[in-house]
């Protein structure tokens, strides 16, 4: 039997803000040998908005360690602004370059598979679908309001709900932290400053173990 060649499209910031809600962690490099398993996979992207101006940023050790481990990652500067009311606010929408690459690769697959919740995809998903594609939509009802909006969960050819996932795709518990990793003084640190919240941050939020990372 031919496998159906296949796509993975996954929002970050969607991502992270699902997985923090449902209390489990990613395991990326699960993820890409599932799929490959069941799929002819032929591109796995991973979108994020990055901000620039910071002498360290948290993500940028899964922006790294993905780059080099089978991941397209799209990246693009946070841009920030003040709203009316004069308080400072950041953006860093990725749905166009998403969309793009997504209509650019549909003469080349026939599988979409969306991670995002996000309704505004809508569009995007209809559009692959009039090219043939069959698009599949991950993300979850489990949390209240559920992340997925409603109008994109019924456009899909199919909708995976991620808590069904996370026996394959899931980071094991026992490479969890005891405890987070502080400095020696109890003082909580941003993610702007270096030390060992690194590797915890990298570890906690993402899925991916400090080891990994230095690897490449």
């Amino acid at each position: 039997m031919t496998h159906s060649r296949s796509a993975l499209f996954i929002d970050g910031a969607n991502v992270y803000a699902t997985t923090k809600a449902l209390g489990f962690d990613i395991d990326y490099r699960k993820l890409l040998a599932d799929f490959k398993a069941r799929e002819n996979l032929i591109r796995a992207f991973y979108y994020t908005a990055l901000v620039e101006d910071q002498e360290y940023s948290s993500i940028r050790p899964l922006i790294d360690w993905l780059d080099y481990n089978g991941y397209r990652v799209v990246t693009k500067p946070v841009k920030e602004f003040t709203d009316s009311s004069g308080r400072r606010k950041v953006k860093g929408n990725m749905d166009i370059e998403l969309t793009i690459d997504a209509l650019e690769l549909s003469p080349y697959i026939d599988h979409m598979v969306l991670f995002s919740g996000d309704g505004d995809f809508r569009p995007l998903v209809a559009a692959m679908q009039r090219r043939g594609v069959r698009v599949t939509v991950v993300s979850t009802i489990q949390t209240q309001p559920a992340m997925v909006a409603d109008e994109l969960r019924r456009q899909a050819d199919d909708f995976v709900d991620i808590v069904s996932l996370i026996p394959r795709i899931g980071r094991d518990q026992g490479d969890r932290p005891t405890r987070p990793l502080r400095p020696s003084s109890d003082a909580p640190r941003d993610a702007g400053e270096r030390g060992p919240v690194r590797s915890a941050s990298l570890e906690q939020r993402y899925g991916i173990r400090q080891d990994d990372a230095d690897e490449e």
